[in-house]
Formats: structure tokens, C-alpha cells, sequence
């Protein structure tokens, strides 16, 4: 915080280039982690567990996405309490045990512990570089920001996912795949430790000098009020609260099936391997692109075309069957994603005030992955009734119809075409922003 003879924060990409650095590399490290699972682990339930119902088996990305979305919502309130820091270095030591319960696992249900860990791990590291990211670049280059952070972490994701794929066909589907996530949890604990540093004191510093909206609400807001404005009531936070949840929806379909219906078409591990990490490399790589262009453009339309895309995607790998059309499909999901993922951050970054900005952002990404288990749920019992492919082509429905609800409810937030925003006062007559 700052005190008296001492020079307040500066905010800025440049002023702060050396920590957003780092913090991007620690996302890297957070991305890894999932990335260790995505070629292996349901091939795991299938070969070696012999988990055979497809809701059975995708119990694991259940798992995870019920404790990743409790815990961003809780990683908000606790970087706001105790500071981004003590959060982000204990969710490293929560990650730690994650890749050697995969390896030593004798049943399924270890499997499905580790992924309850894994969960909290990322709730409270991926949500917390987020938040510390946009304390630190300030109002004007949240996009941007928010392209950098999940780029790094979905990059992460495909090459961890290519290279597990790579060493599953080399030396077997364990242990070696795993070692790549103990060497990711011991790098991210010591440099989030050593060499990162608390940003709180940057976002205290934006809301003292903050210029409130017409009809924006500052403060005095309770975590229930916040959560009803993020969820429902207000039209940009809603809108894209939903899209978070059926991005997620979406992806969960992509970890825990894609690689099954691969397998049982031919293809072999490290083929798998690879078309899993297509889509989270365009997926990763376009956000350097999508979260600038939406600090020049806007977001909504971003937005909304990036969900008709993923569902035009989605759909391509229901209908099609070979390696070159589901590459093409992969290509397709990861540009719709890379549109959507850093856009809807930076939208609710542009509609919350910074006093209660974090709770806002652990709103959102408690409905945003909460679409893991949803899609989960909604997939393998789908698929279970009606086979691999219907299961796939419900979701490309259910991704379309997000889009048209964001093109329907949302409106522009940047300020290069923003609309007067539509926070509408919970309690009036409170307008001061806490020190």
C-alpha cells in the first residue's frame, strides 16, 4: 500500500514490464500442469483402469472443474484479504502432490483425488496471475494483458500435451508423462516464492485515481451483491459469464472425448497427441492477437463471432473422420477460443470497479469452469445414451446458441465504442472508493 513519502505504484505494461514477464512465465508453468493430462489421462481410463462408461470416465474433468470453479471464486476474496502473493504460492504448494498421485495411482479414484487438487491449484494460481496482471498494465491495455496471460498458459497446455503424447508412445503412459508436471510444480513454488512480487497495492492505487462511469457503483458491496451482478444482473458481466461457462462446456468435450473417438478411429498416441495440442496452440498463440484487437475494436463482436466459430469447429470434428479434417477443426476451435478467452477477462475487468474487481474476476471464472463439469456431465451422458458423435454435436448446438446470447444481451465495454455501462446501484448514496 502506498504510504506517505512514498511514490505511488505505476500502472503500465512498460513501467512493470520485468514482473509481467515473470507472471507470464508462471502461467506458463500453471498451463503445464493441465497440459500433463490431456493426451494421457483418458487413455489411462480406457487402457489401463478399464473405466468403461464415458461418464464414468470423464469423473476426473468433473472433478476438476467443481473445485477449480469453488476455488476461483474463493482465490478472489482471499487476494483481496491477504494480498495476490500468499494466494499464488499457496496454490503452488497445493499442486505439488498432483503429478505424483498420476503416477503412483492404483485405481481411478486416486486419479480423480489428484484432479480435486489439481483444481485448487489452478483456481488459485491461474486466477490470481490474472488479477495480478491487471493491476499491474492499469485500465488501457487489459486486452492486451489478458492475451499475454492466456496465451502463455494455453501454449503450455498444447506442448505439454504434444510432448506427453510423444513420451506416452515412447516409453508408456506412465510414469514418464508425469515427470514433466513434478519438474513444472518445483519451478512455479520457487519463482512465485523468490521473485514475485505483491500487486494488491497497484490496484488500491488505481481505485483512488479511478474516473467512475455514469452509473457506476464504487463500493460497500457485499459478495452476494457482486455475485448477483456478475451472474445476472448486469447485461455485460452475465453475458459473459455464460460464454465462460460454454467455452469450458466446449473444452471439457475436447479433453475427455476427442482423444477416445482418435483412438478408436486408428490413429496412435503421438497422433493423438498432436491434434490435442493443435487447438490449444492457435488457441494460445491467436490471443497475443485477439486481446490487442480487442483493445482496438471492441469486445462483444469478438466475442460472439469467436462462439460461432468454435461451434462451426466443434461441428467439423463431429461430421468428419481422418487426421486432416479433425486438424482443420482443431484450427477452427482454437481461433473461435483465442476471440472469446481473453476478451470476456477483459470485459469484466472494464465493467468492475477495481475496489471489487478481483470478486468480480472469481465470479466469473467460478461460472467459467464450472463448464468443465457441465461439459463433462453433458458429454458422457450423451455419449453414453447416444454414441461419440451426438454427444459432440449437442455441444456445437449448445456453443452456438451462447454466441447468439452475447450478440442478444451484451454490450460494447472498451472505450473505443462503449456504451453507458449498466451497473445500477445496489445501495445508493455510496460512492467512496476504500484506501
Amino acid at each position: 500500500m502506498t504510504t506517505t513519502g512514498t511514490a505511488a505504484p505505476r500502472l503500465g505494461l512498460r513501467a512493470n514490464l520485468a514482473q509481467f514477464t515473470l507472471l507470464v512465465a508462471v502461467n506458463a508453468l500453471v498451463g503445464g500442469m493441465i497440459g500433463q493430462e490431456r493426451t494421457v489421462l483418458p487413455l489411462l481410463a480406457d487402457r489401463v483402469f478399464a473405466v468403461g462408461a464415458f461418464t464414468a470416465s470423464l469423473m476426473f474433468i468433473v472433478a476438476f472443474g467443481v473445485t477449480k470453479a469453488l476455488t476461483n471464486l474463493a482465490a478472489g476474496t482471499l487476494s483481496d484479504r491477504y494480498g495476490r502473493k500468499p494466494v499464488l504460492v499457496a496454490g503452488w504448494l497445493i499442486g505439488l502432490p498432483v503429478p505424483l498421485l498420476l503416477i503412483w495411482a492404483p485405481n481411478w479414484g486416486w486419479v480423480i483425488a489428484a484432479n480435486v487438487l489439481l483444481g485448487i491449484h489452478q483456481g488459485l494460481t491461474w486466477s490470481t496471475t490474472i488479477v495480478m496482471k491487471i493491476d499491474l498494465v492499469g485500465p488501457h491495455r487489459r486486452g492486451l494483458a489478458m492475451g499475454f496471460n492466456e496465451a502463455a498458459g494455453y501454449l503450455a497446455v498444447a506442448v505439454t500435451g504434444m510432448a506427453t503424447g510423444w513420451l506416452a508412445e515412447a516409453y508408456g503412459l506412465r510414469p514418464a508423462p508425469f515427470l514433466l508436471g513434478v519438474a513444472f510444480a518445483a519451478l512455479g513454488l520457487g519463482l512465485s516464492a523468490v521473485f514475485v512480487k505483491e500487486t494488491h497495492h497497484h490496484a488500491r492505487h488505481e481505485a483512488r485515481t479511478h474516473t467512475p462511469r455514469n452509473g457506476e457503483h464504487h463500493d460497500g458491496l457485499t459478495g452476494r451483491q457482486i455475485f448477483t451482478l456478475t451472474s445476472f444482473r448486469e447485461r455485460a458481466l452475465s453475458a459473459a459469464s455464460q460464454a465462460g461457462l460454454v467455452n469450458n462446456l466446449n473444452d471439457g468435450l475436447a479433453w475427455g472425448l476427442y482423444p477416445i473417438l482418435f483412438a478408436t478411429s486408428g490413429l496412435g498416441v503421438a497422433r493423438i497427441g498432436l491434434l490435442v495440442a493443435i487447438y490449444p496452440a492457435v488457441w494460445g498463440a491467436g490471443q497475443m492477437l485477439t486481446g490487442w484487437l480487442s483493445d482496438r475494436w471492441g469486445r462483444k463482436w469478438l466475442i460472439a463471432a469467436g462462439m460461432l466459430l468454435q461451434a462451426l469447429g466443434i461441428g467439423m470434428v463431429a461430421v468428419g473422420t481422418g487426421f486432416e479434417v479433425w486438424a482443420i477443426a482443431a484450427v477452427a476451435m482454437g481461433a473461435g477460443t483465442a476471440m472469446v478467452y481473453p476478451t470476456l477477462l477483459a470485459v469484466i475487468g472494464d465493467v468492475a470497479h477495481p475496489a471489487w474487481r478481483a470478486r468480480a474476476v472469481g465470479v466469473y471464472r467460478l461460472w467459467r469452469d464450472a463448464g468443465y463439469a457441465v461439459g463433462a456431465l453433458v458429454a458422457g451422458i450423451t455419449a453414453d445414451l447416444f454414441g461419440l458423435r451426438a454427444a459432440i454435436w449437442l455441444v456445437a448446438a449448445i456453443t452456438a446458441a451462447s454466441g447468439l446470447i452475447v450478440a442478444a444481451r451484451m454490450y460494447e465495454t472498451h472505450d473505443a465504442g462503449m456504451s453507458t455501462p449498466e451497473l445500477v446501484p445496489l445501495e445508493k448514496g455510496r460512492t467512496s472508493i476504500p484506501g
